[in-house]
């Protein structure tokens, strides 16, 4: 935002250092100087800008003819450092991750020649783990990693290199610089093509980051309207051949019970996932004082918070995990879930079996603290080849532990639950359940006709009585 509420005070000397000081609508802003006549120089340039009538931006203080010089010589890869740091404080370890991965993709297109350039992976675990990656320093300001420590020679290089050969920020409003960047997004990092739900998800950060050039006054408007492109269409239905049905899914889990003291350890976990459709972040942070389990008849758990495993670089407590609300919701919500007496029974007997970690979670990784991400597929695994016919395990049927979760759903809606409340159990919204169980609750239309129509036959009955 640009302002004329600017106010210009005297040079202020200290030793050997010279400093210019000037305020700009209630924020202040200072350059330091080593010889007098250089601070001298610059306060007369703001007192000339300020005289000529000028505005001055009230993000970076300088007046408004100095912000438009600024546009020839701000390169795309500072930007996206500048971008990574606005967006770091406000969202998730998940979404930081996906930020990186997604200008990781993009910036090394974003070159004005490739001589001299690093392999591609190089660049990339450059720019993904060391630019785009933050961390704090002494003063609790937010910084790259790689001006935080020493980062290894083959990663300076790659960052000195992209640092040089980054294009100019405004190269953006050429449909060239914008098809080069949006044919980075569609591959792999081997030139394969990248899967639809991918491209989708990186393509909203590009857009967003544009967005800030223009927040910035790098750019005027966001210049995707010149390019005939759109982001490929994905299907986001399940393909219901490969959820297990309800037998399949209590074999399975009851085959992760038979695969030795963690397979026993585990197998109310996978119940979560099928029996409640939790999410695996969501069963990894449940607590003992989060469930309701009667000796006899339907419990209740009362999940507040998911813990998805993302890598301690992304997280704000250096931890591997970043705990954080439900999915969707206020971070302090809770969503209770009515339960089954087949997964009340499980939970009992697990923690009467294995007790409950020091932070009184349910499930702990194998040398304590939270479950470790890696640690339950191995499991699945095992269960799956113990269960399914050799033709059956070739193919995508129950191929993940979340195959449970999209049975679960599954069979509220088969049985006749309404879409509501299975959306609110399962923590979806209305609008994503129909998205990804369209075919299920379709299924259901011959069912829902039958009803409407004893509905509307009822008061023609009462009538010729």
């Amino acid at each position: 935002m640009f302002t004329y509420d600017v106010k210009i005070w005297v040079i202020r000397s200290r030793g050997s250092s010279h400093q210019v000081r000037w305020r700009v609508g209630t924020k202040e802003f200072a350059e330091t100087f080593p010889v007098k006549a250089s601070a001298e120089g610059r306060r007369a340039e703001l007192l000339l800008a300020q005289r000529d009538g000028q505005q001055f931006d009230t993000e970076t203080g300088l007046p408004r003819s100095e912000l438009k010089s600024r546009r020839a010589t701000e390169t795309w890869y500072a930007h996206t450092l500048a971008y990574v740091v606005m967006k770091w404080p406000n969202v998730s370890a998940k979404h930081r991750a996906s930020i990186a991965d997604s200008l990781a993709t993009v910036t090394p297109k974003l070159v004005r020649d490739s001589r001299g350039a690093p392999s591609p992976k190089a660049l990339r675990r450059a720019l993904f783990s060391w630019a785009y990656q933050l961390g704090q320093d002494e003063q609790g300001q937010l910084r790259p990693r790689f001006e935080l420590g020493d980062p290894p020679e083959e990663i300076a290089e790659a960052l000195t290199w992209i640092a040089k050969r980054s294009v100019p920020l405004t190269d953006l409003e050429s449909t060239e610089c914008l098809r080069n960047a949006l044919a980075a997004l569609e591959l792999k990092l081997d030139g394969t093509k990248a899967a639809e739900n991918t491209v989708n998800r990186k393509h909203p950060v590009f857009s967003n980051s544009l967005r800030y050039a223009v927040e910035r006054e790098f750019l005027d408007r966001v210049p995707l309207y010149k390019v005939d492109w759109k982001p490929p269409k994905s299907e986001d239905e399940i393909d219901f051949r490969y959820v297990p049905g309800p037998a399949l899914s209590r074999d399975l889990i009851e085959a992760v019970g038979r695969q030795g003291q963690r397979g026993r350890h585990l197998k109310a976990f996978f119940g979560c996932i099928y029996y409640a459709a939790m999410r695996p972040g969501e069963v990894r942070g449940l607590k003992e004082s989060d469930c309701k389990l009667p000796s006899q008849g339907w419990g209740e758990l009362l999940p507040d918070s998911s813990s998805p495993s993302v890598g301690s670089g992304w997280t704000d407590s250096g931890a591997s995990f970043d705990s954080r609300g439900l999915k969707k919701r206020a971070r302090k919500s809770v969503r209770p879930v009515p339960i089954p007496p087949v997964l009340v029974r499980l939970l009992r007997a697990q923690a009467d079996e294995f007790g409950t970690g020091s932070e009184g979670h349910l499930f702990q990784a194998a040398r304590g603290g939270l479950l470790l991400s890696k640690e339950y597929p191995e499991i699945w695994r095992a269960a799956r080849v113990a269960v399914l016919s050799k033709k059956e395990a070739a193919t995508p049927l129950a191929d993940t532990p979340y195959s449970l979760r999209h049975a679960g759903v599954s069979l509220w809606l088969s049985s006749g639950v309404p879409p509501a409340e299975v959306a609110r159990r399962a923590g979806h919204s209305i609008a994503v359940l129909f998205r990804f169980y369209a075919k299920a609750i379709h299924g259901q239309e011959q069912q829902a006709n039958e009803r409407i129509e004893r509905a509307l036959n009822r008061p023609d009955e009462e009538r010729e009585r």
